[in-house]
């Protein structure tokens, strides 16, 4: 079973600028919370309760301000910095200590997740030896790592084709054995200078220790890494919280109806957000 996560929420965000010049692109909000939850919510709802956050220098504690050390939903926060941007596969490396070893998931700060049966799925891949990446069809798959496959098995991992062999990209989100570390200090830079996450998987492949779970339709995957993304999964988000009358990525609900915090706590977060339309939902939970 995975009880580690990693949230990777570095970087620069220039696809973003110039609203990342003054703030984090995963503090940014999607719709009605910061962009950071919606990653979080989804470790949570993986049963993980043991996280690091990967910021920029400096940065860490705008994240300790809204997130503190986790004790308010039941969960442990650690937080390091990524010094610059070197590549995804770099975190398994910065975050060697907190891994110790362990399986862990690995999730990026500013990918958004939504569908019916992904907790089912979320959970079934922790029973899976080696590693295990998540598909996802997409329009534009030259702007993707991709995965082609043959009888459903995995054939082929590119980083950003010029000739894609399929339309499956690779998404933010990475199921991990013990190794990684490992095999992440064994890579080599790319021509882009970064430890390639692609790199990474191959490993894996050529172990015969890849796996993956396809997110087909009835899914949501957004990285909401540029303007019209970010705009375009909070209006989602609206969409569907409207319709529904439930949140999305409400951290502390998930928590709650894990028993991982009492009402008591509850009571502590609303006092802490104040007077606003999510400390609303929250008292409804009383």
């Amino acid at each position: 079973m995975i009880r580690k996560g990693i949230i990777l929420a570095g970087g620069h965000g220039t696809r973003l600028s110039p609203l990342t010049k003054i703030i984090n692109k995963q503090l940014l909000p999607l719709y009605d919370k910061p962009t950071i939850f919606y990653p979080l919510s989804v470790l949570l709802l993986a049963n993980i309760r043991d996280i690091l956050i990967i910021t920029n220098p400096l940065e860490d504690n705008y994240f300790k301000k809204i997130l503190g050390d986790g004790s308010d939903f039941g969960i442990k926060i650690e937080y390091t910095t990524q010094q610059k941007p070197s590549g995804l596969s770099e975190a398994f490396i910065i975050g060697e200590n907190f891994i110790n070893k362990k399986n862990v998931a690995m999730i990026l700060g500013d990918n958004f997740f939504f569908g019916q049966g992904f907790t089912k799925k979320l959970l079934e891949v922790q029973k899976v030896n080696g590693s295990t990446i998540f598909l996802y069809p997409v329009k534009n798959p030259k702007n993707y790592g991709t995965v082609s496959l043959i009888r459903k098995k995995i054939k082929t991992i590119e980083e950003k084709p010029k000739n894609p062999k399929s339309n499956l990209a690779i998404v933010g989100l990475y199921f991990f054995d013990g190794n990684v570390s490992e095999y992440a200090k064994k890579l080599k830079p790319s021509k882009r200078g970064e430890l390639e996450i692609v790199d990474l998987i191959n490993i894996y492949k050529n172990r015969k220790k890849l796996n993956y779970k396809l997110l087909g339709r009835g899914s949501t995957w957004l990285d909401t890494g540029s303007i019209e993304n970010l705009y375009d999964a909070s209006q989602f988000v609206s969409n569907i919280e409207k319709r529904q009358g439930l949140k999305i990525a409400c951290i502390e609900e998930i928590a709650l109806e894990k028993n991982w915090i009492n009402k008591k706590l509850l009571k502590k977060r609303i006092k802490f957000y104040g007077n606003c339309e999510y400390s609303y939902y929250l008292k409804k939970l009383l």
